[in-house]
């Protein structure tokens, strides 16, 4: 076909993303309007009457947050809590550091040592399944080791939030604290990616089938969890807190996602290597390996084709003919104008997530590195390789029961039978 053919389909392509992008942009400013945030400004107290809280922490190796963590944890205004820490198999100081936190708030706080992980089990499931078994309460609390509450109020204005709008299983997402230039550079592309799959609005409609949690904080009615089987339903999945809102959304049961401003922050990883494993872990929730495909093709296309066509014009109009220059300028606007979109975008986006915008400018070199995650998940997801995560290896892909007639108590067998509770006179 004649060179003038390719260079106008290069050119309506400009314009196919550059519609695309103004779509997305649309769309987040719709998000925007309807965004969720529970702010320490607007604190109005706990329910009446406050329904007790069991606050749930799994540890491994996690010596430099664990004190952090729980501290903040432990001096939360709520009126009825408990504390309940999960040693999985720590190596390093965690085990000195929980019982030295168990000698200052024994009244409130109970740690587990758990040390074996039994076959078809993850850790981070294991850990919390044994830390229900001697939670009390109405309410079950998920955290993360590495989070820390920067407000007294976060527990109380979760619950009173879940309590106010009939909440089931209600997900408070955290902050990320990005320290690094790799951080703030690579990590909100990874969190922009993860959103356009689950949108908050989306899973708290119960109309629709997204389904989202994020185990930084996830709270959960004691019956709802107990009603979907808990975390021995998700026993093999390495993204539990999504499978168990999947599980809980199919059930029927009430779903709702709130965004955090000043509440809590976490430190999601402190390594390359740690983001480049803990990424495609989490995009492994990504339902099928033919999402986890169409999310690499959609960056590739729509992030980081843009750039290198806008170069290609640059150069082509550098060196064209004069009988060409029209041509080449016309290419050299669409796709500038195209870039122009997606760096708006961007920088809107690192904006919500609390990040300088600066760090926007550097958007398609974490493109170009969430890409090479997602490469690496649909490896895993296609059982091609393995997950290592906290020193355990598991194997590829994601498990997870959606059918609520398939999953049954058999599932528990092999559970651990060894541990050693400290503080357990105290509750």
């Amino acid at each position: 076909m004649p060179y003038a053919y390719w260079f106008a389909v290069w050119v309506g392509a400009a314009a196919v993303i550059g519609a695309a992008w103004i779509v997305r942009l649309a769309a987040m400013s719709r998000a925007i309007r309807h965004r969720k945030v529970l702010s320490a400004h607007t604190y109005l107290g706990p329910p009446d009457p406050p329904p007790r809280v069991c606050v749930l922490v799994a540890a491994r190796n996690e010596q430099d947050h664990i004190e952090t963590c729980l501290t903040s944890l432990l001096g939360q205004d709520y009126p009825d809590f408990e504390v309940i820490a999960v040693d999985d198999r720590s190596s390093d100081a965690t085990p000195q550091i929980l019982r030295c936190l168990l000698g200052a708030h024994a009244d409130r706080l109970t740690v587990i040592t758990i040390e074996t992980l039994p076959e078809g089990w993850t850790g981070k499931s294991h850990a919390l399944a044994e830390g229900v078994k001697v939670a009390s309460g109405d309410w079950l609390c998920f955290t993360d080791a590495d989070c820390r509450q920067i407000s007294a109020r976060t527990l109380t204005m979760a619950v009173r939030d879940a309590t106010l709008y009939n909440a089931d299983l209600m997900t408070l997402t955290p902050v990320i604290e990005m320290r690094s230039i790799w951080e703030k550079g690579i990590q909100p592309v990874c969190a922009m990616t993860l959103m356009a799959w689950f949108r908050p609005r989306h899973a708290n409609n119960p109309k629709q089938t997204t389904a989202y949690a994020n185990g930084a904080f996830m709270l959960v009615r004691r019956g709802c969890y107990e009603a979907i089987g808990g975390h021995a339903r998700v026993s093999g999945a390495i993204n539990e807190d999504i499978q168990l809102a999947r599980c809980a959304k199919d059930a029927g049961y009430r779903l709702r996602v709130v965004e955090n401003d000043d509440l809590y922050r976490t430190i999601m990883y402190t390594s390359i290597v740690d983001a480049w494993r803990g990424w495609s872990r989490i995009f492994c929730a990504l339902p099928s390996p033919w999402h986890v495909a169409v999310a690499m093709a959609s960056i590739l296309l729509f992030a980081m084709a843009p750039w290198v066509s806008l170069i290609t014009a640059v150069i082509g109009r550098t060196g064209a003919a004069p009988e060409n220059t029209l041509s080449w300028n016309a290419a050299l606007f669409a796709w500038a104008a195209v870039v122009v979109l997606m760096q708006f975008m961007a920088w809107r986006f690192y904006g919500l997530l609390k990040v300088n915008r600066f760090w926007s400018l550097a958007y398609v070199i974490g493109a170009t590195a969430t890409c090479m995650v997602l490469g690496n998940t649909l490896l895993k997801v296609t059982g091609l390789s393995r997950t290592t995560w906290r020193g355990t290896t598991y194997g590829g892909g994601t498990k997870w029961v959606s059918d609520p007639e398939a999953w049954s108590p058999a599932l528990e067998e092999g559970e651990s039978k060894t541990e050693s509770k400290m503080g357990q006179e105290n509750r």
